[in-house]
């Protein structure tokens, strides 16, 4: 058995280093809520040997007990290899932040760091995000939980549905029969009557910047549901082309769509609920963005995610959820499954705000340089302008006429002249209402 020091463990040679081995356990449970302390091992990791007895034990545990707090309760045992004894002790917990002697330290790497006042105060936020999907939803009952969706869940996840109380029980989302932040979000028939930040918002916008918004839209609903409608509203505002598969139409939309699926699974999953603010889609002329409220977790950077597939969760109720129906693997594989994806997808932290993964459009500069155009054996003439409005519905048959407008540099009483001619022409007609229809291209090809 090989013993090295690391962020989960550290190695002490005697027990005259006790005092620098408590404030080692404070630092690790800091970080990573449980790790190992070893006394008889050295630094190189050689086993030197430290005596125990029972008075040796009771000693530790004291010390531990008047040096930390909250106060935690750590198992000791004697080891022995090499035919020398040695201290293990295990230790966890959940309640902190932790301090040792009065002061609070952060595990960076094998070494133990005094906390800042911003350090602490963003632990102190951590935690208290961390814990917000445990913690019982005031004035919540189990009548506002919809047994449709349990029993929907249920069937993708393989329980048993036999009740509501025994359903979220078995999840862990009840607390004396009152339900938890977690199975509003993901349960109740209406999450935002008790929370209001449950939402969507979702833009999109005609040129690089968000001077010229030309489409907003507000969702609500639970976390299933908002996943959903912001994969489609992403789909419905990006270019989506088409590839055949025999006699199989096969769209393929600009940006992969699994890829940009992961990124909304993420945002959900791992956004600070403490904060007063949604998930939010962005799509640009050159990129579309999914930003979600919040640092990450515990200090962790974009680059540990990367290269080192390190991941800390935020809200552990929330992912477990998401990886009981399989939204969510293995634990950090998804920025690097978004990158396999998507090479050229970005990830940006905005320091005490929010994380946002970027998606680069087409490197086309016009929007309409990657629409395929008008079927050139039409019967009818039609102008440019007019051709042009042909190719961009045949590419979103729900454009607007303000989005039509933008796009082509033309006034919205313009847009109606032209698509009022095509009508006239039978080559386009409208089916539905004017919000929520879409245009349909009638093909009057010459025989």
């Amino acid at each position: 058995m090989q013993f090295k020091e690391s962020e989960t463990i550290e190695l002490k040679k005697s027990l005259t280093q006790l005092k620098d081995g408590i404030i080692s356990i404070s630092a690790i449970l800091n970080k990573h809520n449980k790790g190992k302390l070893y006394f008889g091992i050295d630094n190189s990791g050689k086993i030197v040997g430290q005596t125990i007895n029972e008075k040796t034990v009771r000693d530790i545990e004291k010390s531990i007990s008047d040096s930390i707090e909250p106060k935690i309760f750590p198992k000791i045992e004697k080891k022995i290899l090499e035919n020398k004894e040695f201290i293990e002790i295990d230790f966890q917990g959940d309640k902190g932040p932790y301090s040792a002697y009065g002061r609070y330290f952060i595990r960076v790497a094998d070494s133990d760091k005094q906390m800042t006042k911003n350090e602490l105060q963003k632990q102190f936020s951590d935690i208290n995000s961390s814990r917000w999907g445990a913690l019982v939803c005031e004035n919540a009952t189990i009548e506002d939980i919809s047994e449709k969706k349990l029993m929907e869940f249920c069937k993708l996840s393989d329980l048993i549905y036999d009740s509501k109380i025994n359903v979220l029980n078995k999840l862990n989302l009840l607390k004396n029969e009152i339900p938890l932040n977690a199975a509003i979000l993901f349960f109740a028939t209406a999450p935002e009557k008790y929370i209001p930040n449950a939402r969507l918002r979702c833009a999109t916008f005609a040129t690089t910047d968000t001077v010229s918004p030309i489409d907003m839209q507000d969702y609500s609903g639970d976390l299933f549901e908002l996943i959903q409608k912001a994969e489609t509203y992403i789909l419905s505002h990006i270019n989506v082309g088409m590839r055949l598969e025999g006699m199989r139409r096969i769209d393929v939309p600009e940006i992969d769509k699994d890829a940009f699926r992961e990124a909304i699974i993420n945002a959900f999953c791992h956004r600070d609920y403490t904060q007063y603010d949604s998930v939010n889609i962005a799509v640009f002329r050159d990129r579309v963005e999914i930003r979600n409220p919040g640092n990450l977790y515990r200090g962790l950077t974009i680059k540990d995610i990367i290269k080192r597939s390190v991941s800390e969760r935020r809200n552990e109720l929330i992912a477990d959820i998401f990886h009981r129906v399989h939204f969510v693997e293995n634990w950090g594989t998804g920025i690097k499954k978004i990158l396999k994806l998507e090479p050229t997808a970005k990830f940006e932290l905005i320091v005490d705000f929010e994380f946002r993964s970027i998606f680069t459009r087409s490197q086309k500069q016009n929007y309409l340089d990657n629409i395929p155009s008008w079927p050139p054996k039409v019967t009818e003439k039609v102008t440019e302008n007019q051709d042009k409005i042909i190719s961009l519905i045949l590419k979103n048959s729900k454009i607007t006429i303000k989005e039509l407008s933008i796009t082509l540099n033309i006034s919205p009483k313009n847009v109606k002249e032209n698509l009022s001619k095509l009508k006239q022409k039978e080559m386009l007609e409208r089916v539905g209402p004017d919000k929520g229809g879409y245009w349909k291209i009638i093909k009057k090809i010459k025989e």
